[in-house]
């Protein structure tokens, strides 16, 4: 192999790539990035036989050929080198010359025959979304998903496709996260995407309009982005039913103003996290909403205005819940559906259903 190009180019995409590496490596060769040239074109790509990035980069291929560099390292060494025009040349000894300036670096490579296979999407299935649909998408709902391993099948984000909707599902046992959008597909199926694959897709994406592809199967999912890919294996097991955890009609309702509310929850939450697990409670009445925390050092109590119809409530929250969805939101107002103490509180939009939220309340102390 030798072969040479812009080290911006390059230093970019062992950056793309490298997520994909795992900080917990039980097999030496997923640390290596591989490097194919051919034609005119130098394809880097790594994997934790989970997740794969591949991107493609133009580059002068002088001579084709393959390799597995050590991927932690060659991606911070490149990094330094954004201003130079790179050589890599791979000897006879498996290891690969970088050549920059009138420097020379070594570094001994990987058997590129040991390097797995990346898993692709058997069938040419797929659904078309704007670019900053799905990252919105993915946004409003991965903090939502479940953090431990007592239900695998939480870690994920479940899309449930119905031709041309998608509804974008995560909950972690104390709330729900669920974000609407129009896609462009005949499909109907229901996918498990991992938190993690997701959150490097986030990274990928843009707040265009452009369509993107994303080709599904009955285990893996992929990402074209044009001239990088991102393949994830899906999530297995059944999710829970959503549906029947959303009640139809509400007693109490609410309009608040999003940033007066975020900020309230937010200076309340700062005295709850000292003893009381981040609790606050809601007195809900006819034109005010009233939030109150106390600790051994003290008490908050904030006032913010709302239009309220329904009955007058009195419940209690963990705040972190609230202020993490209200972060993910840009609506201007926003909708609290409430029906007791013991039951949820909906968060929706005043007009329209692209998201809802839905958090479970904590029993009240003293």
């Amino acid at each position: 192999m030798l072969v040479s190009c812009h080290g911006i180019d390059l230093s970019d995409a062992f950056l793309s790539v490298s997520k994909a590496i795992s900080s917990k490596i039980t097999n030496p060769i997923l640390e290596g990035i591989k490097i194919v040239a051919e034609d005119d074109t130098l394809t880097l790509s790594a994997t934790d036989t989970e997740l794969s990035i591949e991107k493609k980069i133009k580059a002068n291929i002088k001579t084709e050929g393959e390799a597995v560099v050590p991927g932690k390292f060659i991606t911070e060494f490149i990094k330094k080198l954004t201003n130079e025009m790179i050589e890599l040349e791979l000897n006879d000894k498996n290891q690969m010359i970088i050549k920059y300036d009138d420097s020379q670096s070594i570094i001994q490579c990987y058997n590129v025959l040991e390097y797995p296979s990346f898993k692709t999407v058997e069938s040419m299935q797929y659904f078309g979304i704007s670019k900053k649909d799905l990252r919105t998408v993915i946004n409003k709902t991965i903090f939502s998903v479940a953090v431990d391993d007592a239900r695998p099948i939480l870690k994920g984000v479940l899309f449930d496709i119905d031709k041309n909707v998608l509804n974008a599902v995560a909950l972690d046992g104390y709330r729900l996260a669920k974000v609407k959008k129009n896609i462009v597909s005949n499909l109907t199926m229901g996918i498990v995407v991992p938190a993690k694959s997701l959150a490097e897709i986030s990274r990928l994406l843009d707040d265009s309009d452009d369509i993107i592809n994303v080709y599904v199967d009955k285990s893996t999912l992929m990402v074209d982005f044009g001239d990088t890919k991102l393949t994830t294996r899906l999530l297995e097991g059944d999710f829970v039913n959503y549906k029947q955890i959303i009640a139809a009609n509400y007693e109490t309702i609410c309009v608040i103003n999003k940033e007066q509310f975020e900020d309230a929850l937010e200076r309340a939450s700062l005295l709850s996290k000292v003893g009381q697990g981040n609790c606050v409670k809601f007195d809900v009445k006819e034109k005010n909403l009233c939030i109150t925390s106390n600790s051994e050092i003290g008490n908050v109590k904030e006032n913010v205005p709302i239009n309220m119809t329904g009955k007058e409530l009195l419940i209690a929250f963990n705040a972190r819940y609230f202020i993490e969805n209200l972060r993910a939101n840009t609506d201007e107002f926003v909708r609290l559906c409430f029906n007791s103490p013991a039951n949820p509180c909906v968060i929706v939009p005043v007009e329209g259903d692209e998201f809802l939220y839905l958090i479970l309340p904590v029993r009240m102390i003293g």
